[in-house]
């Protein structure tokens, strides 16, 4: 409970500012959830402590007021709460700015991302914030929110239209180069991005297109960048805590796990904060880097997330301590999404693998299953293709990737009768409803595995052609709804005892 009559994080508040103001502005950052506020921000704010620059944030929420009324009302300031067994730190990042709603003022949108003072443009919008096709990776021009953004006059709604509009401002002015920074999980981010923001200036009118081509082209770069930190939702618990270890109140605090991870590939055409001073590192093998969070992490995850909500855990950490939740997680990584990778030099990657469970059974942090869980259309798509497609063509059934997909479907599209219990109905999905009328039309797991995998395309044209990995979801479908995860993960083949785990990792 929230001590009584403590002041408002301010910054008039003796201690809390450590330099004098934020910085000028030179970013303007789409996308401002806790996720941002937890990474970036900090990163930028260590740039600035250490080096100075105009690299203040002007943070764009895309409908939400919540963060930006509550940061003006806090003088752009909030805490970031890191989080282990061990205790909690408590940090303020001072660069942001200004912040503001996108979908209650449009037109600023363009106008921030046009203005010269701005040197980077960088995104953290989710993977459903490109609205592209994930079967051919190109922007999905018949999405009504593009249509909009590309047939009305008036202001953009989505990301990659506020960009293009703002680009096209730039290039009628003449301003400077801008960078446009992807911080979100997609593979190849900086030259997807780019793909889609052509595509879409592509459409425009024949000069408008290209006055605005010929900019991007040349007064423009897309930096392809590897991001990674738990960062859970913020809960009345946070609140409470700052509260009573701080003495002032936050309306937004940002918990977040003590490990962070930044990859970049420096390739800024109008300079960039000196993100070392926070730990980032530029590297030429982000596409290593992210190939090691987007399966090693994302899809083992993944993975025991849904297990995890099928078998009624609420945490991560509940879920990584039945042992036969480890011990499929520990053989999705190493046997069936470790050999489509490319490790990047000087990784070892046992002691990554190390570094992943050790996060993931941080009982303090309390990463909840349900919000890991959300999205799976989208995020899979990105995880499990690839390694299975690999693995069924060297002759090998990716038994914990069918699981993965298994468990998925359990949780978000349960066949009739079967209640996948209050975690796996929390997740948020925006295929569920889709998902929802092929179980109710399916009377088995193979024929919701079918109609899923094969007739819509779910994980991707690739995976729909394979009728024995359709097939084998389907049975683990079925599984899983007769006997459970512990029964599924016997079935598909994984080790299910206790010492099989200690050889485990006495051997890393």
């Amino acid at each position: 409970m929230t001590p009584p009559n403590l002041p408002r994080l301010s910054a008039a508040m003796p201690g809390i500012l450590r330099r004098q103001a934020a910085p000028a502005p030179g970013i303007v950052h789409l996308g401002l959830g806790n996720f941002h506020r937890a990474h970036q921000a900090v990163y930028t704010d260590a740039a600035v402590a250490a080096h100075g620059g105009d690299w203040g944030i002007i943070g764009v929420s895309s409908r939400s007021s919540a963060v930006p009324e509550a940061m003006h009302a806090q003088d752009m300031l909030y805490t970031v709460v890191e989080i282990s067994p061990a205790g909690s730190n408590f940090s303020v990042p001072q660069v942001h700015t200004d912040a503001f709603t996108a979908a209650n003022n449009p037109n600023r949108v363009v106008q921030v991302i046009g203005d010269p003072a701005t040197r980077i443009v960088s995104l953290t919008v989710t993977e459903n914030g490109y609205h592209y096709t994930p079967a051919t990776g190109s922007l999905n021009l018949q999405d009504p929110a593009i249509r909009h953004d590309l047939e009305n006059a008036g202001p953009p709604r989505t990301p990659i239209g506020q960009i293009v509009r703002g680009l096209q401002l730039r290039a009628r002015t003449h301003a400077d180069p801008v960078t446009i920074l992807s911080c979100d999980n997609l593979a190849d981010n900086g030259h997807h991005t780019q793909r889609l923001v052509r595509e879409f200036a592509s459409q425009l009118s024949p000069a408008e297109a290209t006055e605005t081509l010929d900019f991007i082209e040349h007064r423009t770069s897309f930096p392809s960048s590897m991001v990674d930190r738990i960062v859970p939702a913020t809960t009345d618990h946070y609140r409470s805590l700052v509260a009573a270890q701080t003495g002032y109140t936050d309306s937004i605090p940002v918990p977040a796990e003590p490990f962070t991870m930044w990859i970049v590939e420096d390739n800024f055409i109008a300079g960039r904060p000196a993100w070392e001073a926070g730990g980032a590192v530029f590297s030429d093998e982000v596409s290593g880097y992210e190939q090691l969070k987007v399966r090693l992490l994302n899809g083992t995850h993944s993975l025991i997330a849904y297990l995890g909500a099928l078998s009624g855990a609420a945490t991560i950490p509940d879920s990584v301590a039945h042992t036969h939740i480890e011990l499929a997680a520990r053989s999705v990584l190493r046997n069936e999404y470790l050999p489509s990778i490319s490790v990047p030099a000087g990784v070892d990657v046992d002691a990554y693998e190390e570094q992943l469970f050790s996060r993931w059974r941080n009982t303090a942090l309390g990463h909840r299953t349900s919000q890991v869980g959300s999205d799976g259309s989208v995020k899979l798509r990105q995880r499990i293709p690839l390694p299975a497609v690999e693995l069924l063509a060297a002759g090998h059934m990716p038994q914990l990737l069918a699981l993965t997909t298994a468990a998925y479907l359990t949780c978000i599209a349960p066949l009739n009768g079967f209640d996948p219990g209050p975690q796996a109905a929390a997740m948020e999905d925006p295929a569920r409803g889709l998902l929802s009328t092929l179980a109710a039309q399916s009377r088995s797991g193979q024929e919701l595995a079918e109609r899923v995998l094969a007739e819509h395309h779910l994980l991707g044209e690739e995976l729909a052609g394979q009728a024995s990995f359709i097939k084998r979801t389907g049975e683990l479908i079925d599984i899983l709804h007769a006997h459970g995860p512990a029964g599924a993960i016997a079935e598909a083949g994984a080790p299910s005892h206790a010492s099989s785990l200690q050889t485990t990792r006495s051997t890393l």
